[in-house]
């Protein structure tokens, strides 16, 4: 029998549209004896062989099972059934202090009256009711002992008693006490809790003696927090209680169903419950979107600088600013640089690593002026230079590095490796150790190529560098252009809006490769054209 038995006694959740004050659970309350379980053996038996010739099953089932040992009723939320220690405890107008301990000596009053007492075992705790944590851990078994917290938190004021209100004017200088007290602590660690309880207890005493608060025990606890969500826990279907008495709790929500005309009314009433929300959402956003004009490309990215790793020193930060190339502008008072919080590194697997996880914005307008498609404009770039502090507060440059924004929307994740200048010699080493201070460049923008240069190459040849770490940044880009909604350019909508700009995406890329090929064959030209006829005929020759 103890097989059939369910010991999951994990807490469940529930979701339901309807209201709380419907909720129906039927409690049955049985204690498992020895001639109890022969009966229901023999049952079993006898329904699996189906003879017809036995003996009747009424002669087996024990006359005792309808008295003491069995107790069912339906429970309804929030309702107040009384124990017996309740019901001798307010009975006497004397002991009745609080107005709620006063409605609850007229009410068993009145019960006493008219004997309509319908539990004898099974009792409940409401809301209202002083019951605390302390109970839950103590009700399954005599041996079990409630712990540090549920007896801390047993001592706690209830939380719709005595409530306290908030001061306003309290000064801000006074809002943390560095060194509270016992009693403030006791009297300001209040359980904020919002959610509505219920329990369902049962007096598992043996018979002519309930009432003892020793014999009472946690059968089922209802939570809701006011939004359709219920947690129920079942202390257990078994229990067992000091002589080693076993009892066995069966629950059933008995509810009454919702009628199909009235779930249907009540679909429709959310569906134009939901369809108002919509509509006053859009309400407030308006039908006016904000385009911008013909032409220009907006560009938004909110970036973030997740971790630096790999450099020498601790307590680094990142100084950083925008570049912006020709045909590109920003709103005047749009922030073009920034510098990171000092971020100490801890030893991740074999790399030091500083999580500064420091977020930016940046906004931006391309202009289109030359619709030609050898006219490639340049992307937003954004130069870093990471830092470390020592003890005395010198810094020294820990490398330096670049990051050109992406020309395609979404999610990206860029790593971005970063080098710094070295400085051949020991002396260098022993500065740039002892009391910081290392060379640094003066156009931060030489770590790619310069704003400034127009020539063909640029050469750094006897510049001497040393690899550092890298730096990961995590960006969120976002592109608006009227392009996008031109219901006539619906082929061009699924290309980058930068090719529909004249921009610079792969595309851009492969020509400029092609042109570069080009390039390289009219100078072959060139040179075989510069060459004596003789030289040409041979090598034609051997080509051949």
């Amino acid at each position: 029998m103890a097989e059939s038995w369910n010991t999951d006694t994990s807490e469940a959740v529930y979701r339901s549209r309807d209201a709380i004050k419907n909720l129906r659970i039927s409690v049955r309350v049985e204690r498992v004896t020895s001639s109890v379980v022969l009966s229901q053996h023999l049952q079993q038996t006898v329904l699996s062989q189906q003879n017809p010739g036995v003996i009747e099953l009424d002669t087996l089932t024990p006359q005792a099972q309808a008295g003491d040992n069995v107790e069912e009723l339906v429970v309804h939320w929030q309702e107040k059934l009384f124990s017996q220690s309740e019901m001798d405890l307010f009975q006497s107008e004397a002991a009745c202090h609080s107005p709620l301990e006063k409605q609850y000596h007229t009410e068993v009053r009145a019960l006493l009256r008219t004997k309509g007492r319908r539990n004898q075992r099974v009792f409940t705790y409401t809301e209202h009711d002083r019951f605390t944590s302390l109970h839950e851990d103590s009700v399954t078994t005599a041996q079990s002992a409630p712990t540090f917290l549920a007896e801390r938190m047993s001592t706690v004021r209830n939380r719709r008693q005595e409530r306290r209100t908030v001061d306003c004017s309290v000064p801000r200088s006074k809002m943390i006490t560095w060194e509270p007290s016992h009693d403030f602590v006791k009297s300001s660690h209040v359980v904020t809790n919002a959610m509505t309880t219920m329990h369902i207890m049962a007096d598992l005493g043996p018979p002519g003696r309930l009432g003892l608060k020793e014999n009472e025990c946690l059968l089922f606890t209802v939570r809701t927090d006011g939004n359709g969500v219920y947690n129920g826990n079942p202390s257990s279907s078994s229990l067992s209680f000091e002589k080693k008495e076993v009892w066995r709790l069966t629950l059933d929500n008995v509810s009454t169903a919702m009628a199909a005309e009235d779930k249907e009314k009540e679909q429709h009433m959310y569906k134009d419950l939901y369809s108002r929300h919509k509509d006053y959402l859009n309400s407030l956003v308006g039908h006016d979107f904000e385009m911008p004009p013909p032409g220009v490309l907006r560009l938004m990215v909110n970036g973030e600088i997740v971790s630096a790793l790999g450099f020498e020193y601790d307590n680094l930060y990142v100084h950083f600013f925008m570049e912006l190339p020709n045909n590109w502008s920003t709103l005047p008072f749009q922030p073009l640089s920034g510098v990171t919080q000092t971020c100490r590194t801890k030893t991740i697997g074999k790399e030091s690593v500083a999580l500064f996880s420091y977020p930016f914005s940046f906004e931006a307008f391309h202009l289109r002026e030359n619709e030609s498609q050898e006219s490639l404009p340049q992307w937003p770039v954004l130069y870093f230079k990471v830092l470390s502090l020592d003890y005395w507060q010198r810094y020294r440059t820990e490398g330096y590095g670049y990051l050109v924004f992406p020309a395609t929307p979404g999610k990206h994740v860029v790593t971005c490796h970063t080098w710094r200048p070295l400085q051949t010699g020991t002396v260098s080493g022993l500065r740039r150790f002892f009391i910081g201070g290392s060379p640094e460049l003066e156009d931060h923008s030489y770590v790619r190529v310069p704003g400034t240069f127009k020539g063909d190459r640029l050469s750094r040849f006897g510049f001497c560098t040393e690899t550092t770490g890298s730096l990961v940044f995590n960006l969120h880009c976002l592109q608006h252009a009227r392009a996008f909604v031109d219901a006539r350019d619906l082929r061009k909508k699924r290309q980058s809006v930068v090719d529909q700009l004249g921009g610079f995406s792969q595309q851009g890329a492969v020509y400029n490769i092609m042109e570069a090929f080009q390039r390289a064959r009219r100078r072959m030209q060139e040179a075989r054209e510069s060459l004596p006829g003789d030289l040409i005929n041979t090598s034609a020759e051997s080509t051949t």
